[in-house]
């Protein structure tokens, strides 16, 4: 089979949760069935930062219907097809093609050329949508919450205030209605100007202020939407929130709702840890839908 030679257009960006598209390339993963398509609805998981799970759901072809076992970032050089953490090269790597593979069961009959149906689960995508969206807004309330310890300058984010969030971040999870980062308060942080002192005592009142930010943003119906520079999975693209007092613009390839009122109430929890002897915060945000 020719592999593809363009990257995958994508539309789970607008909110779609249905594609018709034509396989391009088939390919056995393991104990499964790598199938590409031109196009997809259905959001791919991204090794390279696995933040946010892949949707759920379905490929249709001819009468039937077959559940996606996982949905991956893929890429090719042209010989040969690379799934998730076993591609060589970074994303958007001049002479590479980025797919998104649906994985399936490998007695699957589809094949080149044929015409499928994609369907993303609703109520999945909408819960992870609602906790990727959350997530964002809890990393800027972060950030807030926590300006007064910084003694040096710093990289700010979208709001103007020291970019705790992405100086300090180790990994970020998305959940159903919800989010799980966590950060490292390393040396290097702390020569940066980040003070740590006191913080264990002060987590209560941490969250306190976090939330009183996040309910403003609420209770303001922040509109939100993804910018994109173009359809394919590689385009940039950008999560844009109006929030009351300036618009935030952070660079996001997952799946969001269309305003903060859909969150209706957020809260978070921390937590702190320890990873081999350097101190680790955990954040835990969650979407309360019926409060």
């Amino acid at each position: 089979m020719v592999l593809p030679q363009r990257d995958t257009v994508v539309t789970y960006p607008t909110g779609a949760l249905v594609a018709q598209a034509t396989v391009l390339h088939t390919a056995p993963a393991g104990d499964r069935l790598a199938v590409v398509t031109d196009t997809t609805s259905i959001h791919p998981v991204d090794a390279a930062w696995p933040d946010q799970p892949a949707d759920r759901g379905v490929l249709r072809a001819g009468d039937a219907e077959y559940p996606l076992l996982d949905a991956v970032v893929a890429a090719t050089d042209g010989t040969e097809l690379f799934l998730g953490a076993d591609i060589p090269v970074r994303t958007g790597a001049e002479g590479w093609t980025f797919v998104v593979a649906h994985l399936v069961d490998p007695a699957t009959p589809v094949a080149e050329g044929d015409p499928v149906e994609l369907e993303a689960d609703a109520a999945v995508r909408h819960a992870l949508s609602l906790g990727h969206t959350a997530c964002h807004a809890a990393s800027l309330a972060l950030n807030h919450a926590l300006a007064h310890r910084w003694s040096k300058p710093a990289r700010e984010d979208a709001l103007g205030s020291p970019d705790f969030d992405g100086i300090a971040i180790a990994s970020s999870r998305i959940e159903a209605n919800g989010s799980i980062d966590r950060y490292r308060l390393n040396k290097s942080l702390r020569r940066a100007g980040f003070d740590v002192t006191g913080l264990d005592d002060t987590l209560g009142g941490l969250a306190e202020s976090v939330d009183a930010t996040l309910a403003h943003w609420v209770a303001a119906g922040s509109a939100v939407r993804i910018e994109r520079e173009g359809d394919l999975l590689t385009d940039r693209r950008t999560w844009v929130c109006e929030l009351p007092d300036a618009t935030a613009r952070i660079a996001c390839g997952g799946t969001h709702v269309g305003s903060l009122a859909d969150l209706r109430e957020v809260r978070v929890a921390f937590e702190l840890g320890d990873d081999g002897g350097t101190p680790v915060l955990m954040m835990r945000t969650r979407v309360r839908l019926n409060p």
